[in-house]
């Protein structure tokens, strides 16, 4: 998930909307870039790029999601300071134990504060925004579901791949599958948190298809209302 993200930024910058959002999206690049550059290459520098970029990215999110019924920029400067020094923590222990478990609980964290507030928005304040909160949540839940099974059975999924049709092994690539998946859950969160936002700013928010294939969030020029 590279591209759509980029487009998602380029619209951000002209709409005029908060820089926030600008970072989210090219937060949500920077994981797509460093996940590419690890599966090229299975260096462990290039695995940091894949796994350290998703605690930061999935940062921003929390802060954009739990900062969208402020005022126009303003800034919690107490949970960006509390984020930041969570993203420090990850990383020095991260780079000192190297145990994969402890990131993935670690972003698991972060995802379970991003559910439960995404829930009480379609719940109590927007509910029609429900079928694009749970279909980003489903995407991403659906993508890990296959990924574990990937990671639990892969002896077995490779020997089953062996005696099918090639086309078949292909798109039993369920870590690939938990790739497309959850990259396109991100993005469509995002695409919730800003409509969340851009819905309490009153910019009238607009959902249009890039290319007729990538949704993006457009408003009226924020500097005119």
């Amino acid at each position: 998930m590279i591209l759509p993200p980029i487009f998602g930024a380029i619209q951000t910058v002209k709409d005029g909307l908060e820089t926030r959002y600008l970072v989210s999206f090219l937060g949500l690049a920077a994981v797509g870039m460093g996940s590419w550059c690890f599966h090229m290459t299975l260096q462990y520098e290039m695995q940091l790029l894949d796994e350290l970029p998703m605690i930061y990215s999935c940062c921003v999110f929390v802060y954009c999601l739990y900062e969208c019924f402020k005022n126009r920029n303003s800034y919690n400067y107490a949970l960006l300071i509390l984020l930041i020094l969570f993203s420090l923590i990850v990383t020095t222990v991260y780079l000192r134990l190297k145990e994969p478990v402890f990131h993935q609980v670690m972003y698991g964290l972060l995802v379970s504060f991003l559910v439960l507030r995404s829930v009480y928005i379609v719940t109590w304040v927007y509910p029609w925004l429900r079928g694009l909160a749970y279909t980003s949540l489903g995407l991403f839940l659906l993508g890990f579901l296959l990924w574990n099974v990937d990671n639990i059975f892969c002896s077995t999924w490779r020997e089953v791949r062996q005696n099918v049709p090639p086309v078949v092994g292909a798109v039993t690539q369920f870590h690939a599958w938990w790739h497309i998946l959850t990259g396109l859950g991100s993005y469509l969160h995002i695409l919730f948190s800003l409509y969340t936002r851009t819905l309490y700013l009153k910019y009238r928010p607009k959902v249009k298809f890039m290319f007729g294939m990538w949704p993006v969030i457009m408003v009226e020029n924020p500097k005119r209302l």
